[in-house]
């Protein structure tokens, strides 16, 4: 079986079940996506796309509670230890000093679909506080 077949055979298997909870953009990429690189990239495109959610969100949430500076300095301080968390997880998920060796070329794109799950989490939370903040 060619190694590109046995991967997304892999991948469909459910081996990854962060990437049934993404985006149509990013299965449709990997639909595409024919070497490992592109997957990488898939997976990074994905992430972007989360983050610039997260964003968005977190900025109106911080918009929406400036008038409440009590409040605006607690979330922008959760949103700082989150930051801090994210990563830390992941570092333990992936705890190798050499991880191009450690985890193969799959890793840039593990790392950024973690990262994306984690994000994803983060966005519920965050406009979880904004509708709070509307009440």
């Amino acid at each position: 079986m060619p190694k590109c077949l046995a991967l997304v055979l892999f991948v469909a298997s459910g081996a990854f079940p962060s990437l049934a909870q993404n985006s149509q953009t990013l299965r449709t990429c990997n639909e595409k996506a024919k070497t490992q690189m592109e997957m990488n990239a898939c997976a990074s495109n994905e992430l972007a796309r989360v983050e610039t959610q997260m964003d968005d969100v977190y900025n109106t949430l911080l918009s929406k509670t400036e008038s409440q500076p009590e409040a605006l300095a607690k979330i922008k301080s959760a949103q700082k230890a989150w930051l801090v968390y994210r990563d830390a997880y992941i570092a333990a998920m992936y705890p190798a000093k050499n991880k191009q060796a450690e985890y193969g070329s799959m890793y840039p794109m593990k790392v950024s679909l973690l990262r994306a799950k984690l994000t994803q989490k983060q966005v519920a939370a965050l406009k979880e506080l904004l509708r709070k903040s509307t009440d």
